[in-house]
């Protein structure tokens, strides 16, 4: 049954990954790419700060740290040496094929499960409790969804790669989210009775 499924996961790779030309090139190689989504989380911080004040924005911000660092160190720490699954870009992996590599950059060693799919589907998760719109909800998943698309395509992940970083993405957003919701109701009430 392991076999069917690496060898499906395997199939997939190879299908998005062929989907290549020069102009998706540069555009997956940008969307993957952390500097590119400065801007993003300047504009969050800044909806935040004005729905939630400064006392909110720094509470969210605490959150946010501890919750990067809980999927990235799950992902990277944790599962990537445990589970030892080589990139799809790696000579070790093995593959029969040609692995379209953009700009020539593979990564470290190890490749299940995906970061980059971790730390982006974890922000969206707990982003969902902050912003309760509908279509902000689905905004936030679809630019997560597109960031571990991009890493199949770019070649360096497996899809069960950023699948399995999706999971541990929305579990790390909802013990953070469900934090920031419980210490904000705390919080809340005993700013109330100072300013009083």
């Amino acid at each position: 049954m392991m076999a069917f499924f690496e060898q499906a996961d395997i199939a997939l790779f190879q299908l998005i990954n062929g989907w290549h030309s020069p102009f998706w090139d540069e555009v997956m190689w940008w969307v993957s790419a952390k500097s590119s989504w400065i801007p993003v989380y300047a504009l969050l911080l800044y909806a935040i700060y004005r729905r939630y004040g400064w006392r909110g924005s720094l509470l969210c911000i605490g959150c946010v740290v501890l919750l990067i660092t809980l999927s990235d160190q799950t992902a990277s720490g944790l599962l990537k040496p445990w589970i030892g699954r080589y990139r799809p870009c790696r000579p070790e992996a093995g593959l029969d094929f040609y692995v379209h590599l953009v700009h020539g950059k593979c990564g470290g060693a190890y490749s299940f499960v995906s970061s980059h799919a971790a730390n982006f589907f974890a922000l969206a998760t707990f982003l969902s409790f902050l912003f309760r719109q509908r279509y902000l909800r689905l905004l936030f998943f679809f630019a997560a969804a597109l960031v571990a698309y991009s890493r199949v395509y770019l070649g360096v992940h497996y899809p069960g790669d950023v699948l399995g970083g999706a999971l541990v993405g929305i579990a790390a957003g909802l013990v953070v989210g469900r934090l920031y919701v419980w210490l904000w109701q705390r919080w809340q009430p005993a700013v109330s009775s100072v300013k009083k």
